[in-house]
């Protein structure tokens, strides 16, 4: 059986969801997992902000707004006057949910539960339209056996048991559907596996049960070799391996969550990313296979902050790289970049929540610059260090102010930061220089 997920926009309109609707009705049985309609979390989030501020009666604003742009949705969707009438009502309790949060004192868990609506009600709206077209579908509800512990991964175990209970107590049909996205943690409270986690809870799901394939279907045919928001005539890219995909979409590439292929690569279950557009398209296979070498593609990361530690004692002083790290696990901060010279080390964080309580701890053991505002540039490829074309890349030199550069502390990874107002001149003249040197 294979697990198939659709992201915001193959479930934004009516059009698409009669799409998707052709795309998994072929006659075979598989699980369909769905993020939120899409702009719904975006709005989602608003209200939670208006929540935060103690701004009530814009909260409810948002919320009716959004209300009725929904029950506009269901009166095109659904022409069975049963079904629109059960959708409404379901429709209508999810947001009367919503306003009485607006009394409630913000709290992350509420934040939680109110984002988790999105999948909730797309979900259901689209098993109600499946049976109005006579296709065999039942909901599997994603918290009843989606789960993360207490540091926030998979609760792999417990998924496997209660997805096999949860999918053996179910009727018998068709077409499987459940939430991407949204989940429980260790105390019981809804959480969520972060933005683009439906991708996530897709390849989560594929491993429980071993499944055939896990396809992700959004609105782009596939990973490309660049940012095609950023630079023009980009091309998707056939195939990846596990290792490329990962480092590509750790490093920016948004089709797909960063943690996306770490629950099926240890049994090599393929995942094909398509478009919902365009199913005829080939679209990317991700798998154990590798094909080529060289670099296939080009990603970017925004919103990094670069700090340059520097100690006149950091000669021999083996316990001073000891030392820095550990701050930065006090602080729950993961690293990105990092390179060091005979005084200093260099490093990037994405996260900067505690960037001030950091500081404040470098500061006691070394002198600190930090740049923010930086962006780092991935390229990737199978044996990308090892490619006698490599070279190549580094006429980005001539052009471009390179703050740090990491390489060899991946096969398949070089990393550039670089100022963010660089990016998408650099994104675009690694194009130039690069990919005529590189078949996909």
């Amino acid at each position: 059986m294979k697990v198939l997920k659709f992201g915001g926009t193959s479930v934004g309109s009516v059009k698409n969801m009669s799409e998707v609707k052709s795309i998994i009705n072929d006659g075979s049985k598989k699980i369909v997992v769905l993020s939120a309609m899409s702009g719904t979390t975006n709005k989602l989030v608003a209200i939670a902000n208006d929540i935060k501020n103690n701004e009530s009666n814009a909260a409810i604003d948002k919320v009716n707004s959004l209300l009725e742009t929904y029950f506009v949705t269901i009166d095109e969707l659904l022409n069975d006057a049963a079904l629109n009438s059960d959708v409404k009502n379901y429709v209508s309790s999810v947001f009367e949910l919503l306003v009485e949060s607006t009394n409630e004192v913000f709290s992350e868990t509420l934040e939680n539960k109110i984002l988790a609506q999105g999948e909730l009600l797309s979900t259901y709206m689209f098993n109600s339209y499946l049976k109005q077209e006579g296709v065999s579908s039942t909901l599997l509800p994603a918290l009843s056996f989606m789960r993360i512990d207490d540091f926030k991964e998979p609760d792999t175990d417990y998924i496997k048991a209660e997805f096999d209970r949860v999918f053996k107590a179910a009727e018998d049909a068709q077409i499987y559907i459940t939430q991407g996205f949204i989940c429980l943690d260790s105390a019981g409270e809804i959480s969520n596996l972060q933005r683009g986690g439906s991708d996530y809870t897709a390849t989560i799901i594929g491993a429980a049960f071993k499944a055939e394939e896990v396809q992700i279907w959004t609105d782009i045919d596939g990973m490309h070799n660049n940012d095609p928001r950023y630079v023009d005539n980009t091309n998707a890219i056939s195939n990846l391996s596990f290792e490329e995909a990962a480092e590509l979409a750790y490093f920016g590439a948004k089709i797909l969550h960063p943690q996306t292929v770490t629950p099926v690569r240890k049994d090599s279950i393929p995942v094909r990313l398509k478009n919902t557009m365009k199913p005829d398209a080939h679209g990317t296979l991700i798998s154990n296979s590798t094909s080529g070498e060289g670099i296939k593609a080009i990603a970017a990361k925004d919103n990094i902050t670069a700090i340059k530690i520097k100690s006149a004692r950091m000669l021999q002083a083996h316990g001073f790289l000891k030392k820095v790290f550990e701050i930065f696990e006090t602080y729950q901060t993961s690293i990105d970049m990092i390179t060091t010279s005979e005084v200093a080390v260099s490093l990037t964080i994405d996260d900067d929540k505690n960037l001030d309580k950091i500081l404040k701890e470098l500061d006691k053991i070394a002198s600190i610059e930090v740049d923010a505002n930086q962006s780092i540039v991935c390229l990737v490829g199978n044996s990308v260090v090892n490619h006698k074309d490599t070279y190549k890349l580094f006429k980005i030199l001539q052009d471009v102010k390179i703050r740090m550069i990491s390489y060899g502390g991946s096969n398949n990874n070089i990393s550039l930061l670089i100022d963010s107002h660089d990016k998408i001149n650099t994104l675009q003249k690694l194009n130039d220089y690069l990919f005529e040197l590189v078949t996909l």
